[in-house]
This record gives C-alpha cells, structure tokens and sequence, in this order.
C-alpha cells in the first residue's frame, strides 16, 4: 500500500482529530487517502473544492435507543444506528449489521466503504449503513421479531425508495428484514417493496440476492485469474466464515472446478480434504443454526480445529469471508510461504493493511472488498428495479446480469490502475475508479 501523499495528510489528521476512537473508520479512510494522491495532483481542483473533506463527513447520522420486552417480560435497551454517508449517485444504499460489536465506528466504515463500493457497479446507488448492538443469537423468532418491529419503529421515517434503502449484513437474514419491512409496511401504509433488499422471493425479493456477495466474490477472482492466463479450476481453495457469503463463494467456487477444503466460525475452523460440502454446511449454518463442529461431526473425513487459524491451511486462492481484520501479517506471510496466488475479500476490510502489503510485495493476486464483494449491493440494486418495474426475473437471467457487473466491476479497477501507472494495483484502481465517480457527482450537484 502507498504512503499517504503530503497533500492529503492535513486531511486525515482532520479525519482522526473529529472521530476520535474510531479506529475502523480511521484505517478505511487512510486506506482511501493512500490510493488518492496522484489523483488531486491530476485534478487539483478535488482539493479547491473541499471534496475530499466532504466525501469524508457523512451527510446525516442517526443514533438511537431500541426498547423491546424479551420472552422473560423483562426490558431490554439496545442502540441503534444509521449513518447516510453519501448520495451523491442516488439514495443511500447499504445493510443493516446486528452484533455486540456495533458501535459508531464500526457502521461508519462500513458506511465510508460502501460509498466507493456501490460507486463502482456502475449503479445509481448512494452509500450508507446501519445497525445494532443487538445479538440475535440465542434469540427466540418473537424476541427477534419485537426488536425489529421496535427498530423499524423509529427508523422508518428515515427510510424510502428514493431516500435509503437498507439490507441486511451480519445477523440481519431473510427473518430479519421480513420482520422489519411487515412493521414499515404496518406503519406507513404504503407496501412499498423497494425500501429494503434481500427481501424473500414470496414478497419482492430477487433471486440470487442471497448467493450473491459470495458469487460475486468469486466471478471478481475469476476475472484476476484470467489477467495471468489462469482459473479456479483444480485451484485449492480456503474461506473463511460459514456465513452467507462464505457458504455460496465456497459453492461458486467449487462449481468453476475449485477445491474448497476449508471454513470457520468463532468457535474454530474445519478441514475437509474431500471438499466442502456445502448442501450439509447451508443446513448446519443456516437451518439448524449449528456450529461448524457440527458439519465436522457428520463428515467421517473432516477435522475440526479449535487451536490456531484457518489460514494456517495451505491453499492457493484465500477468500476472507467472516468480518473486519481477521487476517493478519503473520497469517498473510503464512498464506505467502504455502503458496498463495490470489485474495479477494467476501467481507469488508478483512485483511489488515500490513497483511494488504504482505500480498503486494509477493505479487499476489488481492481484490479489496469495496470491489469483491460488491456483488451483494449490485443484486440489491437489481432487486429495486424489480420492484420498481413491477417485475421478477429467473435466476440464470439475474445470475447473469450479476457476473456481467462483476467482469465491469473488474475492468473499471484494471483501467483506473492502468491510467495511473499502478497496474495490477487493484487496491489503488478501486479507490480511485470509485472515488472520482462519486467526487464528479459532488462537483455537478454543486456544495450541498
């Protein structure tokens, strides 16, 4: 990764000085900033015109208290969020994470990411996100359903088509955003199905909205391949996660010919030389809400391993699908030394920026997430035009139109990389496609 250019430092320590303690904010605006300098050197005026300070400040952002009444009849405080980044492209778009971990800083990079990330699927879609500190795990169904009812309860008159449309992300599934849209729909009176994605297909949903962060993750590495005259085929593969996007960019990958042998939860990872089974993963992880030790359990060959880190498995293509900074310098090294070809990020931000270095300097193959893993908000956005057209398409249609955006998604990083003389820099081509789309915008939108 670059050093950050002098021009741009005073902008940063603005960042850090006005955000104090965010630290994941922190990291994903410097990863930015780093990519930026021979760009406000080309275009000065990106500096005159305080864009980078705007692209930098969320246009809104929203806190507030969630009461519900567990099954115990006891009431429970969570704190909820929503931070409208940019809509510079059209209406904020972005998921809504439910997870002890959820605090400002953490929705706000996810918010500053997907402003770049929606940017470059070349779809009229804003950035932001949201969320909670609210953990559905060991949740009943109605525990779940009366906390989403009391969060869409204040969140709604922020919401709407052409205003902010959520998703979900991390412990927000297909129950959660049923849930959450029957209360918008109850309180506003209006079934305005493209107010939030990842619907289920019954009620305006889109296929491949569930396979598609980890399909696309996978077509994105298919298209980096393709650059050195190689493929996924015979490729070994490791994920990690055995989320949504880990079990389909396991199940993509394995049926371009890749073998998938391994994957992980907190709890430990597995290893299955026999590849993946992913009809048995889907069941354990999605309907049984089981751990992988539980797949281990009914795969006579697979081992699971609670000491050490899936990386520590050998493996050709690496595919970090399970949250932010999971992976390390040292897991970074470890991956190099294997043999490791390529990276592409499912999740967002979950390689460190030493571990970003560790592959550059290898001359490894490493997609960043605001790229990778932009599959899942392009089929969102696939999802609003549905709905706004009153219309369904199949899956290999959908599927399709998914990879036909991922191979654009590929190109646009390739040719910004290009034109900056940083090729095969696809850290350095997706910052600085995406960012001067978004600051073209702002400059015509004039200071708002």
């Amino acid at each position: 990764m670059d050093q950050l250019d002098e021009l741009l430092q005073p902008h940063l320590d603005t960042v850090l000085a006005r955000n104090p303690g965010e630290q994941e904010f922190h990291q994903a605006v410097r990863e930015v900033l780093e990519s930026l300098g021979p760009v406000v050197r080309r275009h000065p005026d990106y500096l005159h015109q305080a864009v980078i300070e705007r692209i930098c400040e969320p246009e809104r952002q929203l806190i507030f208290r969630v009461p519900w009444v567990d099954d115990q009849g006891r009431v429970q405080i969570n704190r909820a969020f929503r931070v409208e980044f940019n809509s510079a492209l059209g209406p904020y778009k972005g998921g809504l994470r439910f997870h002890p971990s959820v605090y400002l800083g953490i929705v706000k990079f996810l918010g500053f990411e997907q402003v770049f990330k929606n940017a470059l699927t070349g779809m009229p879609i804003g950035g932001g996100k949201g969320g909670s500190d609210f953990d559905p795990k060991g949740r009943s169904d109605a525990e779940v359903m009366r906390f989403c009812q009391s969060l869409m309860t204040e969140l709604y008159r922020h919401l709407g088509e052409h205003t902010d449309v959520p998703a979900g992300d991390i412990g927000v599934g297909g129950r959660e955003i049923g849930y959450l849209f029957g209360q918008y729909k109850r309180i506003t009176n209006r079934y305005e199905s493209g107010v939030l994605t990842g619907k289920g297909l019954a009620y305006g949903g889109s296929q491949v909205r569930t396979e598609a962060t980890g399909y696309g993750t996978v077509f994105f590495t298919e298209e980096m391949l393709a650059t050195r005259g190689t493929s996924l085929s015979g490729r070994r593969v490791v994920v990690s996660g055995s989320g949504n996007v880990a079990i389909y960019a396991a199940q993509k990958a394995a049926a371009l010919g890749a073998h998938v042998v391994a994957c992980s939860d907190s709890s430990g990872y597995v290893i299955d030389e026999d590849g993946l089974d992913v009809d048995l993963l889907r069941q354990v992880k999605e309907v049984d809400r089981g751990r992988v030790s539980d797949y281990a359990a009914q795969r006579p060959r697979a081992e699971f391993v609670t000491g050490g880190r899936v990386w520590d498995v050998a493996c050709e293509v690496a595919l970090p699908c399970a949250t932010q900074n999971e992976l390390d310098d040292a897991a970074a090294r470890r991956l190099v030394e294997q043999g490791v070809v390529a990276v592409a990020e499912g999740a967002n931000m979950p390689c460190t920026p030493d571990a970003v270095r560790v592959f550059q300097e290898a001359g490894v193959l490493f997609a960043p997430g605001k790229a990778a893993n932009a599959g899942g908000v392009a089929t969102s956005a696939l999802e609003m035009q549905q709905n706004a057209s009153r219309d369904s398409w199949g899956f290999a249609e959908t599927e399709e139109k998914l990879r036909r955006i991922m191979v654009g998604v590929h190109e646009r990083c390739a040719h910004a990389a290009d034109d900056y003389g940083l090729p095969g820099n696809y850290v350095a081509g997706a910052n600085i496609s995406s960012f001067l789309q978004v600051a073209e915008s702002m400059l015509a939108l004039g200071v708002v």
